[in-house]
């Protein structure tokens, strides 16, 4: 398999084929597109189909009825359930259990610890735990064993951002660099915070959705009237109760802000409104690589930049989809589309009430949430303040799943892969040609979880309701749709799924690429195919930082936490900071261990410690857990395992979840039967085999497992003074690319690591 070395000239190489592409040729055929076989030139077959890769933020399968769960009252799904009825349901998929490990492994197919993704990618991350430009991507090798064109719109979280520039050296030709043919989206990881002044209206923290509400929600700070003022210059006048029943959130799904309660445009007073601060899901920056190879930046203060995101991501993926079958008649290329919701991430903030199926759609969303508060006091409860908020979350990230729903349905309609009846119901196509692909990136957020799913063992940690996400394949592969599959599917096997798709043979390709992802067409092919992995795996650890992030305390789990490097983030996350700026102490606590020594000083009993290292695996009906904990004592390590019974049960009575009740390990190994111990003994050997497959190789910066004067090469490119930050020759993982990197290259030159495979 060809690996292109210093990333600039895989970025020309990507634009000059694409170049050629375009100029197109009058000797082209007209005929339909066909591949030829190489081994026979007289046989032909037909141009694989595209594909629509759509991928959820946060979603777990907890979330969803199309799978027999979605709590006490599910969201409605009716888009996402045309398509899973139209296709196959794959009941027993595993993600990782943060984003950018399993966002790289859908692109690269392979586990964290061979890849060095381990953790969802902070900006004080080194470029070394983000997806590497020397690694084969799915996208360019659909593009060369397949022909297709890739393009990648919305939220991925594969490298690092403009919030950490030294450990970003892609900048922000990345997405190009790893493959893509065209980007429109985010290099950050999420949404920023909500902008609780709604654009320099209010003081800090006024207006909790971000906008101006109405005098209903709040009489002292709401406004039922005022001007609209547009970033372009324009304005509305938002008086008429009619046409703006609430003028403050109106105004900002439409990309503007609201100067409340007065009638009367002025030049002053636009010019003092900061369309320059993110708002949550209704601004964004985003970053654009065109397929001509131009790049270029959409700031917040940009109009195409503002309203909600959910909808710009569909709208965007609707025109590129256009284009592409617009060009379909003189290029008849292949496309594939990756498109990441940003939503369910934190920040929650309600998406625009026209996108909701409910007719009580503006009552619910008049503030963040549904305003319980006065009911829960009415009825007793003496502090309603955290449950109102609970409810309100939960309510809010329902409805924003409700509005991803809506806007795919609007792709579907739009790119041909549904109609609508006569009666508004969506109907799948049973004539497209696109491939539909559905998934999520990890479990549900704790506090969105869905009866009976665990939230305190949710996303970020190992356990079923943190790893255990929905996939869903519908296209013209699929033979005798609408029906489930039981088998285990890891989210690195969905690289192998695309090139399934793309009809490529990838046995060679696989262990070429050391990959770890298993076949999942036949699947698709064939309703009786036996299962192919024997055992499914799941990780999470530390991503080699620059600094630490300080500590950050989520009370609704009782849990420390070091991964968040921003106050503001961790405050989305529904945590108390305990970093610089700290409520408790201005200069901040460096550790989790220093706030638990904080808090044992209080007489406070101590907050549970987030695991450094996590990994899990599990056969048909048992799953191993295994958790490394920081001691503060000893400042080592304390290493435990789990042991859990579980199953893919519809049925919530029956339905085996890895709760903490449920350890079968809780009261020593010599309480576990012949079969669990047997079990026990096979999980830890199989965990231990696959671990052992990792392979070190110093001085060895682009993953070919030799070190030789291609190494040197690359050092000296990231070495350069325009460059010299972290990189993936930032060998000793200072920071910096420099001589010291080079030593160890020197060092360890000629060294061959393959043997050891």
């Amino acid at each position: 398999m060809k690996r292109l070395q210093t990333p600039w000239l895989r970025g020309l190489l990507v634009i000059g084929t694409l170049l050629l592409a375009a100029c197109g040729s009058d000797s082209q055929p007209d005929e339909p597109p066909v591949n030829v076989d190489p081994d026979d030139p007289g046989a032909v077959t037909p141009q694989p189909p595209n594909i629509l890769f759509l991928v959820i933020d946060d979603a777990g399968i907890d979330q969803f009825s199309a799978f027999g769960y979605g709590g006490v009252t599910p969201a409605n799904t009716l888009s996402i359930n045309t398509i899973a009825e139209a296709g196959v349901r794959f009941r027993n998929t595993w993600s990782m259990p943060t984003c950018s490990p399993t966002r790289v492994s859908f692109f690269d197919g392979r586990y964290p610890f061979r890849n060095g993704v381990h953790n969802a990618i902070l900006s004080t991350d080194l470029a070394n735990s983000q997806m590497s430009p020397y690694a084969t991507s799915l996208p360019e090798l659909l593009r060369e064993e397949a022909g297709y064109v890739s393009g990648l719109i919305g939220k991925m979280h594969l490298t690092g951002s403009d919030l950490g520039p030294d450990n970003h050296p892609l900048g922000d030709d990345a997405m190009r660099i790893l493959g893509w043919d065209y980007f429109a989206g985010y290099l950050d990881g999420a949404p920023y915070p909500i902008d609780t002044t709604a654009g320099g209206v209010g003081s800090e923290g006024t207006y909790q959705c971000g906008w101006v509400p109405v005098t209903a929600l709040d009489a002292e700070h709401g406004a039922d009237f005022g001007v609209c003022y547009f970033v372009d210059g324009d304005h509305v006048v938002m008086n008429d109760p009619e046409l703006y029943p609430t003028p403050g959130r109106t105004c900002v799904e439409q990309g503007g802000i609201l100067d409340p309660n007065t009638t009367d445009y002025q030049a002053t007073r636009a010019a003092e409104l900061r369309f320059d601060v993110q708002n949550g899901y209704y601004t964004g920056e985003w970053k654009i690589n065109d397929m001509d190879g131009n790049a270029y930046t959409l700031t917040p203060s940009d109009p195409a930049a503002r309203g909600y995101r959910t909808t710009l991501e569909t709208d965007r993926a609707i025109a590129w989809i256009k284009a592409m079958q617009e060009r379909a008649d003189d290029d008849q290329t292949p496309w594939m589309l990756s498109l990441g919701f940003s939503a369910l991430h934190a920040p929650l903030q309600p998406p625009p009430a026209a996108l909701l199926p409910h007719p009580e759609a503006m009552l619910s969303l008049a503030g963040c949430g549904t305003p319980v508060s006065s009911r829960l006091a009415d009825v007793g409860v003496v502090d309603p303040t955290p449950l109102a908020e609970f409810a309100e979350q939960r309510i809010v990230v329902q409805h924003m799943l409700e509005a991803i729903d809506h806007e795919m349905g609007r792709l579907f309609e739009s790119i041909g892969v549904a109609t609508r009846d006569a009666d508004g119901a969506l109907v799948y196509n049973e004539e497209s040609d696109i491939v539909v692909v559905i998934t999520a990136d990890n479990g549900t957020y704790m506090p969105s979880v869905k009866a009976p799913f665990d939230p305190l063992r949710a996303k970020g940690s190992l356990y079923q309701s943190g790893v255990w996400v929905p996939l869903i394949v519908a296209g013209p592969t699929v033979v005798e749709p609408d029906r489930d599959v039981p088998h285990m599917i890891n989210s690195t096997d969905l690289f192998r799924l695309f090139t399934g798709i793309a009809g490529i043979d990838d046995t060679a390709i696989a262990e070429e690429l050391r990959l770890d992802a298993q076949p999942v067409f036949p699947y698709l092919e064939d309703p009786d195919h036996p299962p192919i992995r024997d055992y499914n795996y799941a990780e999470l650890a530390l991503n080699p930082n620059s600094s630490p992030p300080p500590p950050c305390v989520l009370p609704q789990a009782n849990i420390c936490v070091q991964i968040f490097p921003q106050q503001e983030v961790c405050e989305d996350q529904s945590g108390v900071w305990y970093g610089p700026g700290s409520d408790i102490d201005p200069d901040g606590f460096t550790s989790c261990c220093a706030v638990n020594a904080y808090r044992e000083g209080l007489g406070e009993p101590a907050l549970t410690l987030f695991p450094e290292q996590q990994f899990t695996l599990r056969d048909g009906e048992y799953k191993l857990v295994r958790l490394a904990r920081p001691n503060c004592q000893t400042q080592g390590l304390v290493h435990t395992e789990e042991l859990y019974e579980v199953n893919e049960s519809a049925n919530p009575q029956e339905l085996k979840l890895d709760r903490e009740d449920a350890n079968l390990l809780a009261n020593g190994e010599a309480q576990l039967n012949a079969e669990q111990l047997a079990r026990l003994t096979t999980l830890r050997s199989s965990l231990d085999e696959l671990l052992a497959t990792a392979i070190s190789c110093p001085g060895d910066g682009n993953g070919d497992l030799l070190v030789n004067q291609t190494d040197l090469d690359e050092w000296e490119y990231w070495a350069a003074p325009e460059r010299g930050k972290s990189s993936w020759y930032d060998l000793n993982l200072d920071g910096v690319t420099d001589l010291a990197d080079k030593a160890i290259i020197e060092d360890n030159l000629g060294n061959d690591c393959r043997v050891t495979l």
